[in-house]
């Protein structure tokens, strides 16, 4: 507008810094029709001079670094909404470095941002600011420069400071989603590396008081079998008639393992199962449910399972996350597994798309059984994605199993390139073709069979005989076709074939006297599993609803961190929890605070 009304010039001249009498410069840009008086006119100059300092490269790079290397985040709570904000408490007079922000904080901090409770700034030292705004602007012969001060002011607190703000604020909010993202990736990973139980007859049980307990029966391959409800607890309490039925299934779908899902009711069914006279030897075990609710109102699980309501679902997840985690969590959205750190406040498509990256990668480390594998499985297989992973399906329904990989070559779009890629992660046991159950690709079978040759044993008497294989020198069957690395995969791969890099299932059993939080007290010594962790610590599950928090300050001490990394550590300040502590791993924990009202259970390691 000031440039419409042709004051760019004035601002020209005041720039200039060399008119002992800006006032009287001033006069003759002094329009009726356009600008009314001097003061008019000098503030449309200022107006200019202000846009010309913002858009000033160099300062701009200045001031950048200033904003980005020595600014603070500062948190002040919504006066009137202070009784609502009780869950930002920590947030409400807050200051801290921008760049030294850790992900939970300034991701909890914008989020109260975002709903209401908390107003958010960042600051920097306003006078540092305004001397490099000036060191760039006022000259140092300048006969006048006082309207030049007022225009730089202005530039800063109307223009610069916003603008710079804003960029800090979306710097430390993606290092915030970065490091957030990693620790999802992290979490994911470890829990698709869930040990696997393995084949077994399975009785499954999704507990409920008012609607029951879901009992399902699944075949070795978890196939549904047989699907009832009992209604041992409140308010039915018809603990009898449960144990009989229970009883009589275990019998008669001859059932190895029970699997009992770790939410409401869980404990005092697993005490049910106790109670239970049962022919046989048999373990009960606790399974983490999160997400099987999400799965039993999927699509995946509606066509699966088209003539079955949720209830059954949801129980024949938690039986099957037993024999196989992977293969049944990549059913599920990640976000649903309880694994994540204010995953709803990062970046969601970088988010579902490392999420994504992480899903496959696991798949193919772990290999994929092409004779059992779902669709869903196959799908993360690498070179196959779902359209190709229900054309596997569907040939696989209409003409048996497999017996070799190169079988897949015959379903329709199933082209040469994706069997390059893919065969390498796809598993057939098959004691017929023993390679076939290996990492080793198709288009190494030839060097193989050289190798065979050469030792003069067939490749099954070859395959898990390390003391033979120990004997040859992979350097002897280098040529231009494979080098000198590959053939060292090739017989590390040969002395474990069919090997699951996942660990193996050890039973685990929580305190039998913990069943709800009224029963946890300070100062108890309990068993628990870690089944998140996060920047600031880590989640542990003690077998009831509520989970404890382990705080990455109660972590550490030298012993503690020795036998959680097996070495000595001088340092006790832990930064990264996930540097110590893994999903699933089994720990003793002290109890240091009890919040039953709040549901929140503070736990310790290094008062052990």
């Amino acid at each position: 507008t000031a440039r419409e009304k042709g004051l760019e010039g004035l601002a020209k001249i005041i720039m200039a810094q060399n008119s002992s009498n800006v006032i009287y410069a001033a006069e003759k840009f002094v329009d009726r029709d356009k600008v009314a008086n001097v003061d008019e006119a000098l503030e449309g100059a200022r107006n200019i001079i202000a846009e010309w300092i913002n858009e000033h490269a160099g300062l701009r790079k200045n001031l950048r670094h200033q904003f980005l290397n020595y600014s603070f985040i500062e948190t002040k709570v919504v006066k009137s909404k202070k009784e609502d904000a009780q869950l930002y408490k920590s947030y409400f007079d807050w200051s801290e470095k921008s760049d030294r922000a850790p992900s939970h904080r300034v991701l909890a901090m914008l989020r109260g941002e975002k709903e209401g409770f908390l107003k958010l700034k960042i600051n920097v030292d306003k006078d540092r600011a305004l001397q490099n705004i000036e060191r760039i602007f006022i000259k140092r012969n300048a006969v006048e420069y006082s309207q030049v001060e007022l225009a730089i002011k202005d530039a800063y607190s109307r223009l610069l400071k916003p603008s710079l703000e804003k960029e800090v604020i979306n710097s430390v909010k993606d290092k915030a989603d970065e490091d957030a993202i990693k620790v999802f990736q992290e979490n994911l990973r470890q829990l698709l590396l869930s040990p696997p139980l393995g084949s077994k007859n399975i009785l499954a049980i999704d507990p409920g008081f008012r609607t029951g307990c879901k009992v399902v029966c699944l075949d070795k391959n978890g196939q549904l079998l047989h699907n009832e409800t009992i209604y041992p607890h409140p308010p039915q309490s018809d603990q009898k008639m449960a144990k009989k039925k229970l009883s009589s299934l275990v019998n008669t779908y001859n059932t190895e393992v029970i699997a009992i899902g770790n939410g409401t009711a869980g404990r005092e069914t697993e005490n049910l199962i106790r109670k239970t006279n049962f022919d046989r030897d048999l373990k009960a075990i606790m399974v983490n449910e999160d997400g099987a609710s999400v799965y039993s109102a999927s699509k995946i699980a509606r066509e699966e399972f088209p003539e079955y309501d949720v209830t059954v679902r949801g129980a024949v997840s938690i039986g099957r996350r037993l024999m196989d985690p992977l293969a049944e969590y990549v059913k599920i959205d990640p976000k649903s597994l309880g694994i994540g750190q204010y995953q709803h406040d990062v970046d969601q498509k970088k988010l579902a798309d490392s999420l994504t990256q992480t899903v496959e990668s696991t798949v193919n480390h772990v290999g994929v059984n092409l004779n059992t594998a779902s669709k869903e499985l196959l799908s993360y297989v690498s070179g196959i994605g779902p359209g190709l992973a229900k054309k596997i399906v569907d040939y696989r329904n209409k003409n048996g199993d497999f017996s070799k990989r190169n079988e897949l070559l015959k379903i329709s779009g199933f082209g040469e390139h994706a069997f390059q890629q893919s065969a390498g992660f796809i598993r057939i046991k098959n004691e017929k073709y023993p390679l076939e159950n290996t990492a080793v690709h198709p288009e190494s079978y030839s060097i193989v069979e050289e190798i065979s040759k050469k030792s003069k044993n067939n490749i099954a008497a070859l395959c898990g005989n390390n003391k033979l294989l120990n004997s040859l020198n992979p350097e002897d069957f280098v040529n231009d076709k494979i080098g000198l690395p590959s053939l060292k995969d090739i017989f590390e791969e040969l002395k474990k074939p069919g090997r699951d890099p996942r660990q193996d299932f050890k039973i685990f059993e929580f305190d039998r006297n913990i069943r709800s939080i009224e029963d946890v007290k300070v100062g108890m010594v309990l068993p628990a599993i870690v089944n998140n962790i996060t920047a600031f610590g880590a989640f542990l599950d003690l077998g009831i609803k509520e989970n404890g928090l382990l705080h990455k300050s109660e972590i550490a001490n030298s012993f503690a961190i020795s036998l959680l990394c097996k070495s000595e550590i001088a340092n006790e300040f832990v930064d990264n929890p996930a540097e110590y502590l893994k999903l699933n791993d089994k720990l003793s924990v002290k109890v240091v605070s009890v919040d039953i009202e709040r549901k929140r259970i503070g736990l310790s390691l290094k008062d052990l």
